[in-house]
């Protein structure tokens, strides 16, 4: 698929600055792909360079491998897609040994989403992770149901998302990114809680909590009846989220959640995002992810933006 020329200046001649830093983190540009969506990006190598992005947030990984939920589980919903997976991955140490050579040789940052059934869990997946290169930082994934809790999400309660963060900062020296959960009263509060923490940045967000029903066999269409609903159709929580969060914390911000275009991405810099992630794009167009770079691109030439950092947060409200 022939791509169009990447507009690398902006009419005064200056060129662009795409760089973003998120902790040790060190992206060429702010667009990452989102965990679950991309795979461990063997698959779209074959489309474009995968150094090309930011970094790629890769499929959520546990202490031991995981089949994941029985079938259907995915389904299409208007401008979304119902996703209930249940984490199926390789394990942590078929990721070190088998995913990650490749994402070293490819040359893109690693960013390793983790998800434990326990704190304990959490805080040795980031003790098994910690010092192999390639990899550019941590994402706790806080919306896993905690066992020892009677199975409430990790992060809907303040107290025990920050000593999940505690945990797993104290197992590490990966820059940390925590994925909020938008299913709260009060994201700020949990925000704030992972912040005080230790977590070096925050991504937002996670999926929104839907279903959806076959009127015809009056029955749900997800075998587990509900599911995390992604896509265009989130975007404007998303946008909300991230607006809210960036007024209460002054971390970085991952924004995510329905973006499909360049311009999608510079809504949530504007709403006070550092960098994006491209997550179910990338199932409807495998060069979903590059045509956001460019898109952003575009939109810097086209509005003399030279730094994309001067977006983050520049929203003008009334």
């Amino acid at each position: 698929m022939k791509m169009k020329p990447k507009k690398t200046k902006t009419p005064a001649g200056k060129a662009l600055v795409t760089e973003v830093v998120i902790g040790k983190l060190r992206m060429v540009n702010p667009v990452m792909v989102a965990s679950g969506c991309f795979g461990y990006g063997e698959e779209i190598s074959k489309f474009y360079p995968l150094k090309s992005l930011g970094a790629i947030i890769v499929k959520g990984t546990t202490l031991e491998p995981r089949a994941g939920n029985l079938t259907t589980r995915m389904a299409e919903t208007p401008s979304g897609m119902l996703n209930s997976i249940g984490l199926q991955n390789v394990g942590v140490d078929a990721f070190l040994k088998e995913k990650l050579p490749f994402l070293r040789k490819a040359g893109v940052p690693a960013v390793v989403n983790i998800n434990g059934r326990t704190i304990e869990e959490y805080a040795e997946l980031a003790a098994r992770l910690d010092g192999h290169p390639g990899i550019g930082a941590l994402e706790i994934n806080i919306s896993c149901p905690n066992v020892k809790e009677g199975g409430i999400e990790f992060g809907s309660n303040p107290e025990v998302a920050a000593k999940v963060v505690s945990a797993v900062r104290k197992s590490t020296t990966h820059t940390l990114i925590t994925k909020l959960s938008p299913n709260v009263t009060s994201v700020q509060v949990i925000a704030k809680a992972c912040v005080d923490a230790g977590t070096d940045a925050l991504s937002a967000i996670n999926t929104v909590v839907g279903m959806a029903i076959d009127a015809k066999t009056r029955k749900p269409v997800l075998r587990r009846v509900t599911g995390g609903l992604s896509g265009p159709a989130v975007k404007p929580i998303g946008l909300r989220v991230v607006y809210q969060v960036h007024q209460a914390v002054k971390v970085p911000i991952i924004g995510m959640g329905g973006i499909v275009t360049g311009e999608d991405a510079v809504e949530y810099l504007l709403a006070g995002a550092t960098a994006v992630a491209v997550g179910t794009a990338n199932y409807l167009e495998p060069n979903a992810a590059l045509n956001v770079v460019n898109g952003l691109k575009d939109y810097m030439v086209e509005n003399k933006v030279s730094n994309v950092s001067s977006l983050v947060g520049a929203l003008i409200v009334p």
